[in-house]
């Protein structure tokens, strides 16, 4: 899947434009922000995800021969320009923030620094990929959490859209903490675990339940998972279950990884149930393991409800974020490059505060509580200005600046959330495997505040801007505006 040419993977407008910026001789370099103006599920935050998709794309954006053809066949491009795309290829300048990080609104992903006709190309595509990956790792973050340390698998390939949102949502599910995937694909692919048990299905296809159980231990004794209710949870399932357990015991073979999975009726009764059950026969380790249409709330309301489910297969509901089906990130410009070398800094307006655009060639740091290690703010500033943290920092909240915060010298620290990818047109980013970028997601989820992190109202941390930004907007805004 990722050596797909996804050149003509955009929208016909960034053609169209690209056309319009060659045949008035418009090479400018600028800059493009991709960011997202409000977190998924109205959740206090989100995790990126994406980037290695976005870097494979990159690598490979040429138009072929038959690209070409195809735009001839249009009749809406000349000979020139479609001689120019003939030679296209990537030799800009991306920067981005690293799969796995904790993200909030308003602050870019991904920066491009590319002559127009590049940088203007690439839009659909990178927001399609980072829109997507970023999305569904952020509700596995969500379900990951209500699950409180319990494993959760991602089983949902046969409800995705389509097979590329089933492998890479499952790539996202992962990183967003997501124990394995029933997908094996995305296993061959991202080397992550693959994990499974049996259908109903295969109770049927047997003569009696116990027979279908015994004969799938006896296959993976070391997996030894069944599936209790395709025909009574607590008068068949779970007794037989038991019974193949109690056989497994007494022939010498090693419980070491086995149980049960429901994946009907009431599974907060059903599984106080047949946990009693089990230890009263001596098999206090097996695992619980539920799925149906689970989702982050409903595994909230098992826990509150004391269901001993230990582990949680969750399938619809992640793998399409059924509840906010679109992460709404956005692609916008932010300055062009003067002769000099300098960034003239442009801005979007809107009758819509939230869609008025930050301005300028920026950079984003975040900012540390030296005490817990918690984020306290996050700081977009303008590239190149510096700071020191032994000095007092005011934060303050750029649509409500009279808001502020003093943050005392040493009391606090920062790094930067963008990172170089490309440099002229060449990748200079090892994209870590997925595993990886799982252990650091686990991490990040750590430094936000308990309160970021419930589901209903959850605390902000806010993204402020810099003095110097914040007079470059307010300065463009007067001038917009004619006052």
């Amino acid at each position: 899947m990722s050596t797909m040419n996804l050149t003509l993977l955009t929208d016909l407008y960034e053609i169209t434009m690209m056309q319009g910026y060659f045949k008035t001789n418009n090479h400018d370099v600028v800059v493009f922000d991709a960011f997202y103006r409000s977190n998924p599920c109205n959740g206090g935050y989100a995790v990126c995800a994406g980037l290695e998709q976005v870097i494979d794309y990159i690598k490979q954006l040429r138009f072929s021969d038959e690209d070409i053809e195809y735009l001839r066949s249009l009749s809406m491009f000349e000979e020139d320009f479609l001689d120019y795309l003939k030679e296209f290829r990537f030799s800009g300048d991306i920067y981005a923030v690293p799969e796995g990080t904790v993200v909030f609104p308003r602050e870019p992903l991904l920066k491009v620094i590319a002559p127009i006709m590049e940088a203007q190309l690439i839009e659909t595509a990178v927001l399609n990929i980072i829109n997507h990956q970023s999305l569904i790792a952020t509700k596995a973050a969500r379900v990951c959490y209500a699950a409180k340390g319990d494993g959760v698998m991602e089983f949902g390939l046969r409800r995705a859209q389509g097979p590329d949102s089933g492998v890479y949502g499952a790539r996202a599910a992962i990183i967003g903490g997501c124990k394995g995937t029933s997908n094996v694909l995305a296993g061959a692919l991202f080397d992550v675990p693959v994990l499974g048990t049996h259908a109903h299905s295969w109770i049927m296809s047997f003569p009696d339940e116990y027979t279908a159980f015994l004969t799938y231990a006896s296959l993976y004794p070391s997996a030894c998972t069944l599936l209790v209710d395709t025909y009574d949870t607590l008068l068949s399932g779970v007794p037989n279950a038991i019974r193949v357990f109690q056989k497994m015991r007494d022939d010498g073979i090693p419980l070491t990884n086995y149980g049960i999975r429901m994946d009907s009726g009431d599974l907060a009764y059903l599984s106080k149930k047949a946990r009693r059950m089990l230890d009263e026969a001596g098999f206090c380790d097996a695992v619980i393991a539920a799925s149906n249409d689970l989702d982050e709330y409903l595994i909230q309301s098992l826990k509150f409800q004391g269901a001993m489910i230990t582990s949680w297969g969750v399938g619809t509901n992640l793998i399409t974020a059924k509840d906010n089906p679109a992460f709404g990130g956005v692609y916008k410009l932010a300055a062009i490059q003067n002769a000099d070398g300098t960034f003239a800094p442009k801005i979007k307006l809107s009758e819509n505060t939230e869609k008025v655009t930050n301005p300028g060639n920026k950079m984003i740091y975040r900012i540390y509580d030296n005490d817990t290690g918690k984020i306290r703010a996050d700081y977009i500033c303008l590239e190149g200005e510096t700071f020191d943290t032994n000095e007092d920092l005011v934060l303050f909240d750029p649509n409500e600046p009279w808001k502020k915060t003093k943050l005392a010298g040493g009391s606090y620290s920062m790094h930067k959330l963008l990172v170089p990818v490309f440099r002229n047109g060449s990748c200079v980013y090892r994209s870590p495997g997925v595993m990886e970028i799982q252990a650091f997601c686990s991490k990040e989820k750590e430094t936000i505040w308990d309160e970021t992190k419930r589901f209903v109202n959850p605390a902000k941390i806010y993204v402020d801007l810099s003095d110097q930004l914040y007079q470059m907007k307010r300065n463009l805004l007067s001038e917009m505006s004619g006052v």
